[in-house]
């Protein structure tokens, strides 16, 4: 299905605008980031730029309204101090975000998709616990996608590592500081739930980010983007079977 040229984003329309999509789809994609720090190399804004991304995307091929993204989330503890870092609590995201569906619930909305590129525990957590009254909740961690066949094989649980960052060199190069960019070997997994690997703050000794950014490239970013995108599109928009991905 080819993009659109039209805007879907919400706030680009009017109330009639809104209204008259509804009666066509009645889905809304709620694109989640987080004001945190991902290393001296990747702007805080780094997993909102994902996620407004694969919202913008998705929203255009499919014709599916997008809500204003939900910049703020509950961001990974730290043995130091990172300006400009601010998150909110887990139930404090969980309940702004069922405020938000609740009101957009009322006016038609059947089901609401939330992308996230936020990959903390609690912050997680928060968004796979959010519920409407009757509308679909559909949670989506766009760095949880099992990475393409060619793809390096995991190296445990990574922080603005080479995932994330090479994601940004493909999507967003100029916000990128390859020069800064500082390798911390991630701490020794720990296994939780289904065998989910768990990060659960950014040592001292490491300047922000957990993994191998260094080893990132905009070739990796853009297949990986792309794998992403589709995963997405089969789950979500052409066989939507599961509840989250």
């Amino acid at each position: 299905m080819p993009p659109s040229s039209r805007s879907y984003a919400l706030t680009d329309l009017s109330w009639v605008q809104v209204a008259e999509q509804l009666t066509r789809d009645s889905r809304l994609i709620v694109p989640v980031g987080a004001c945190d720090q991902y290393g001296p190399h990747l702007p805080l804004g780094a997993t909102m730029i994902v996620s407004d991304r694969l919202a913008c995307d998705l929203a255009g091929e499919f014709g599916v309204l997008r809500a204003p993204s939900f910049s703020y989330g509950v961001t990974l503890p730290a043995e130091r101090i990172f300006a400009g870092s601010a998150g909110v609590r887990e139930k404090t995201l969980n309940r702004a975000l069922n405020d938000l569906l609740s009101a957009w619930e009322e006016q038609g909305f059947t089901e609401f998709i939330l992308i996230t590129a936020q990959s903390y525990d609690a912050h997680l957590e928060s968004l796979t616990t959010v519920a409407a009254r009757e509308a679909r909740v559909r949670v989506i961690n766009a760095l949880a996608v099992d990475p393409p066949s060619n793809s390096p094989g995991p190296r445990g649980p990574e922080h603005g590592g080479e995932l994330l960052t090479s994601l940004l060199l493909h999507l967003c190069p100029d916000v990128v500081q390859m020069d800064a960019a500082e390798d911390i070997p991630p701490p020794p997994p720990r296994f939780r739930g289904l065998g989910r690997t768990r990060l659960t703050k950014v040592p001292a000794e490491s300047s922000g980010a957990i993994g191998w950014p260094t080893h990132a490239s905009a070739e990796a970013g853009e297949d990986i983007y792309a794998h992403i995108l589709q995963k997405i599109r089969e789950k979500v928009f052409l066989s939507p079977d599961d509840t989250t991905l």
